[in-house]
C-alpha cells in the first residue's frame, strides 16, 4: 500500500514538473512575442522590418530560439526558488550549526531525551534522520548489544533515514544540471541559425543586403548571450544547492558518529 502511495506521489510530482516546464516555455514565448515584439520597440511600429529602438527590440530580433531560451532561463529561476525553500525547510526552523551544537552536546553528555527534544523542535530532514538514530540508540541500549552490533544497527538506521530524505532534497537537481547544457546548446543553435542568415545575405545576388546581414549577426549574438546567461545561472545554482545538500548529509553523518561513540563509551563504562 505504501509503495502504491509513493508511486502515485511520484507520478503527481512528475506531472507538476512537466506543467511547470511547459508553462515556462509558454510564458517565455508570450514575453518574446508581446513584450519584446511590441510595436513601440521598433521604427515605424513594424517588428519584422523596423529597426529596434531599444534592448527589448534587439532581443526580439534574436529569432525563434529566443523564446525557448527565455523559457529555460525562467525554469532555472523557478526551480532554484523551489529548491531554496525545500532545502531551507530540510535544515529546520533554526540555525543548523546551532542545532548540531546542541544535539551533539546532549548526546556526548548522555542526555538522549534532551537531544530528541531538540530534534522535535528543530524539525526538517536532518532532525528527522538524527531522531531516528537516537530512537535506535535507546533500543540497542535497552537490549544491551555490544559496541560493534550497536554501531552497525545505528549506522544502518541513519542510512535508511537519509535514503528516505535524499530524494526530496535532490528532486529537480537533474533539471538544473540539464539546463546547464541545454542553455549552451540552445544558444549555439541560435548562433548557427543567425550566421546562416548572415552568410545567406552575403551570398545573395548583387549588392549584399546589409539589413539582412545585420539581422543575422544580431540573431547570432543575442542567442549566444542568452544561452550563456542561462547556463551560467544554472551551474551557479546547481553547485550552490549541491553544496547545501552535502552540508546536510555531513551533519547527519557527524551526529551518527557522535551517537555511536557515546554508546561505545557507555558500554566501556559498564565493564
Amino acid at each position: 500500500m505504501a509503495n502504491v502511495k509513493k508511486e502515485k506521489g511520484s507520478n503527481g510530482g512528475g506531472m507538476i514538473t512537466g506543467v511547470i516546464i511547459v508553462a515556462c516555455v509558454i510564458i517565455g514565448t508570450i514575453v518574446w512575442k508581446f513584450l519584446m515584439g511590441a510595436e513601440s520597440n521598433f521604427e515605424g511600429g513594424d517588428p519584422e522590418k523596423g529597426h529596434p529602438l531599444n534592448t527589448l527590440g534587439m532581443v526580439y530580433k534574436g529569432g525563434f530560439i529566443v523564446p525557448i531560451l527565455l523559457g529555460m532561463l525562467l525554469m532555472v529561476v523557478v526551480f532554484s526558488i523551489e529548491r531554496y525553500f525545500v532545502i531551507a525547510k530540510a535544515a529546520g526552523k533554526s540555525s543548523l550549526d546551532g542545532f548540531m551544537n546542541k544535539v551533539q552536546g546532549n548526546i556526548s553528555s548522555g542526555n538522549i531525551e534532551d537531544a530528541i527534544d531538540n530534534c522535535d523542535k528543530q524539525q526538517g530532514s536532518v532532525a528527522n534522520a538524527i531522531k531516528s538514530a537516537l530512537v535506535k540508540y535507546q533500543d540497542v541500549k535497552k537490549e544491551g548489544f555490544n559496541s560493534e552490533e550497536a554501531s552497525e544497527m545505528i549506522h544502518k538506521e541513519i542510512e535508511e533515514a537519509t535514503t528516505l530524505e535524499m530524494p526530496m532534497l535532490e528532486k529537480h537537481m537533474t533539471i538544473l544540471s540539464t539546463l546547464v547544457s541545454l542553455g549552451t546548446l540552445g544558444g549555439l543553435l541560435g548562433t548557427v541559425s543567425g550566421m546562416i542568415k548572415a552568410f545567406g545575405a552575403l551570398a545573395s545576388a548583387g549588392t549584399p543586403d546589409q539589413a539582412a546581414l545585420a539581422t543575422g549577426i544580431s540573431e547570432a549574438l543575442i542567442n549566444t548571450a542568452t544561452g550563456i546567461a542561462t547556463s551560467a545561472l544554472a551551474i551557479v545554482m546547481y553547485n550552490f544547492f549541491t553544496s547545501k545538500i552535502d552540508t546536510l548529509t555531513y551533519s547527519i553523518d557527524e551526529a551518527g558518529t557522535t551517537i555511536v561513540n557515546t554508546y561505545r563509551r557507555l558500554r566501556g563504562s559498564l565493564k
